[in-house]
């Protein structure tokens, strides 16, 4: 079957197979997810158990999950993308890494644009968050490359979602907006989980099958 990514596998050894361009996805994502944990000590991240921080801080749980995922390829340098080795460990990390990539640029530009009128024409807080979290897909779209899945690791990725959207919800630790969320967002957000757990089965390989050149 014929996996559908939308960056091309040349693109993608130019950032996964060279020691430069990956270790900077490795710590730019780190970064980003720093810079992100420093935004939620503003807005009540001290009031929330440490346990759940991964849940109430979607976008720095996300680059992390990411920074782990893309760590996982540096043994692999100097070998081409499709030797690198994997594990089943690791493709439970590198689907999660993904789904939690997507799913929160995907949750971040509707619930921005859902509270339209209290964001726009805010450069940051609408320009800025949406351009950065949509960059989120991209490098959630290079993992597949190097990456394969499971079907255990897609299910795992869809209960941690589902799980975080109750979380979110049930309990009242979604991210913190500038407008009451309700029911609307929170049926989004079950919609944005399902959506980058389907995507994530179309960009994956499975565990056993040859990846493509």
């Amino acid at each position: 079957m014929r996996r559908f990514n939308p960056i091309p596998r040349r693109y993608a050894r130019d950032y996964l197979e060279t020691a430069p361009s990956l270790v900077w996805l490795v710590a730019g994502s780190l970064a980003i997810g720093v810079i992100g944990l420093r935004w939620y000590v503003d807005r009540g991240l001290a009031g929330v158990s440490t346990f759940a921080w991964p849940l109430f801080a979607d976008s720095p749980a996300a680059t992390t999950l990411a920074a782990l995922a893309f760590a996982t390829l540096l043994p692999a340098l100097g070998r081409p993308i499709e030797e690198a080795p994997f594990t089943r460990a690791m493709a439970y990390l590198h689907t999660l890494a993904f789904v939690w990539l997507i799913e929160t640029a995907l949750w971040t530009t509707v619930a921005l644009n859902i509270g339209f009128g209290v964001y726009f024409p805010d450069p940051f807080a609408y320009f800025g968050v949406i351009g950065s979290h949509l960059a989120f897909i991209g490098a959630a779209y290079l993992l597949p490359h190097a990456a394969r899945t499971t079907r255990g690791a897609l299910a795992f990725a869809l209960g941690g979602a589902l799980a975080n959207d109750f979380v979110d919800y049930g309990l009242g630790l979604h991210p913190p907006l500038r407008y009451d969320p309700g029911l609307g967002l929170a049926a989004v957000s079950v919609v944005t989980s399902l959506v980058a757990v389907g995507l994530a089965a179309l960009a994956f390989d499975r565990m056993g099958a040859a990846t493509g050149s």
